[in-house]
């Protein structure tokens, strides 16, 4: 077998992929990260044992959130990033070493491959990888931690980018990691998991602080979506401050930005609202980027995940940056010295580019997040009391390409008029476009912004507890039909587990890698049950079931 990956919800049969990515991850690009992961698990061992000691783990603490956050689903494909990190990594962990050390400590370079070393790789891949773990159920409990731990870890890197970081964040990272290395009970393993769902919630909640404190809490807005006479530049991904970096740089130039996927959020922030030529967004989800990207006729800046394989119609105007890389596209440099990057290429580019295909006209309402719904508390309340809201359904996560994500297409279009839909993520591209009305003024589908701001649909589920006065959450007129594609929707999905949410929908298909086993301990302690019929579905929703 020349890999085996299994993370994201389109794997190979819901079993895993074995000889290469449906998301386009070749071989060795696979190899390379189960290698990367291995060798932070020896970092973690060592980062372990400075934070029991009350030392800083600031620096590994970086590096592995670095490095997980590369490993997520369709962020970076190029193998001498992870050539690159290893070899970083390796210098990271010696270091740690040397502080740190000890007979016990860190992993066996004997199954490390090394960069420009002769050896095996496949093999010492396999040594390595999730299958070197032979029992399923602890396999499974091992991979479901680590997975989370990737989106905890690109939702620290998004909140360090705009100068907010928690060590305590980074020792539990190194402590879950380490984790993964030692031989625990089912119950301890089960443990972890629970707390790495607290961990989630706690970095969502610095990510929200980051971004709030840094660009203000998003607003009410209307989003066009229709196109200007300019040439433009089109910014797709989550990174807040490439697009802030990016319009100060291209201010008075002629050229519009738009947003794409995952960057539609930023149209809410007030701080991006003061620049005119922020024209609005293009586009819907990731995986329409092949078409969309075709027609935009200016530059592409992917900023994060969600890059698919490049197709030469748009080859030679993409560019990549921050965790994000795809092999033969230019990808521009971090930021040095506190200096902002350098757009200066991408801008030029836009200048001798023609204005984006119009792919459509019109207008999109968000900027829902939980400060703006708070403030609207008192009309969603009485909009329940009076029976006008008869139920909230949470609809966050992600989209996908494949045909069985109709399914929340028509559950959306088939619920009641009297029920709201909270969204985050790019799921949300399934319905927003729907046109499903408002009730009493309140629109029936609330958009909190990226997958990156679900916590916002958790504070909202709390403050309205709070309001009606309820001792468990879900006592609340609130269902959850969740979409799940990668390692961010499972931190989410831990991080609700964690607040105590039961009776979640889960789908299109449930994670491969849970084991059966594993699966049960999730269905007897928290009724996660996998999607089904939309009318059925449907009916036990509005049941509260």
């Amino acid at each position: 077998m020349g890999m085996f990956c299994y993370q994201c919800q389109e794997t190979a049969k819901n079993t895993g992929c074995t000889i290469r990515g449906v998301c386009g991850k070749e071989e060795k690009t696979a190899q390379l990260q189960d290698l990367m992961i291995y060798l932070l698990k020896g970092i973690s061992i060592y980062g372990e044992k400075a934070a029991q000691k009350g030392d800083t783990v600031v620096k590994e603490g970086r590096f592995i959130t670095k490095a997980l956050f590369a490993t997520i689903t369709n962020a970076n494909f190029d193998e001498s990033v992870f050539e690159r990190l290893i070899s970083e990594g390796l210098r990271v962990r010696d270091d740690a070493a040397a502080r740190y050390g000890g007979e016990d400590g860190g992993l066996h370079d004997s199954a490390l491959w090394k960069p420009g070393a002769e050896g095996d790789l496949s093999r010492k891949a396999a040594e390595t990888g999730v299958l070197s773990t032979e029992n399923e159920d602890q396999r499974s409990l091992r991979e479901l931690l680590i997975i989370g731990l990737k989106g905890i870890s690109a939702y620290a890197h998004h909140a360090r980018v705009l100068g907010h970081e928690d060590e305590k964040i980074y020792a539990f990272i190194m402590e879950a990691l380490a984790s993964t290395t030692k031989e625990l009970s089912v119950d301890d393993m089960v443990a972890m998991v629970m707390k790495s769902g607290n961990i989630a919630v706690e970095t969502m909640a610095l990510l929200d602080k980051a971004n709030s404190s840094t660009y203000g809490d998003p607003e009410i807005t209307k989003v066009n979506i229709g196109v200007r006479s300019n040439p433009g530049i089109l910014i797709s991904g989550h990174d807040l401050k490439d697009l802030e970096e990016l319009l100060k740089q291209t201010e008075g130039t002629g050229i519009d930005i738009y947003t794409h996927g995952e960057m539609l959020p930023a149209n809410y922030y007030p701080s991006f609202k003061k620049y005119s030529h922020l024209a609005g967004n293009y586009g819907g989800s990731w995986w329409k980027q092949n078409s969309e990207f075709a027609s935009f006729n200016g530059p592409i800046l992917m900023t994060t995940n969600c890059i698919t394989p490049v197709k030469d119609s748009y080859r030679d105007r993409i560019f990549t940056t921050g965790m994000t890389g795809y092999p033969g596209v230019r990808h521009i440099s971090d930021r040095k010295n506190g200096n902002p990057k350098d757009f200066s290429e991408i801008i030029e580019l836009a200048k001798k580019s023609k204005p984006p295909v119009e792919l459509e006209t019109g207008e999109i309402t968000g900027g829902f997040a939980h400060s703006q719904v708070i403030a609207l508390a008192d009309k969603i309340v009485e909009a329940v009391k009076s029976g006008a809201i008869s139920r909230f359904v949470v609809m966050a996560g992600c989209d996908g390409r494949n045909k069985n994500r109709d399914y929340f297409t028509d559950v959306a279009g088939g619920l009641p008029k009297d029920t709201v839909i909270l969204t985050a993520g790019c799921a949300k591209y399934r319905y927003n476009k729907l046109g499903l009305g408002e009730i009493g003024g309140i629109p029936r589908v609330l958009d909190a912004g990226q997958c990156n701001d679900s916590y916002s649909l958790a504070v909202i589920a709390l403050k309205l507890k709070e309001v009606f006065g309820l001792g468990d959450i879900n006592d609340l007129p609130i269902s959850y039909d969740i979409a799940w594609y990668e390692q961010k929707a499972v931190a989410v999905l831990l991080a609700l587990l964690a607040l105590g949410v039961k009776g979640i929908r889960l789908g299109p298909t449930l994670p491969a890698f849970l084991s059966p086993n594993v699966l049960k301990v999730l269905v007897d302690n928290f009724d996660i049950k996998p999607v089904g019929g939309v009318a059925e579905d449907i009916e036990a929703i509005m049941k509260g079931e």
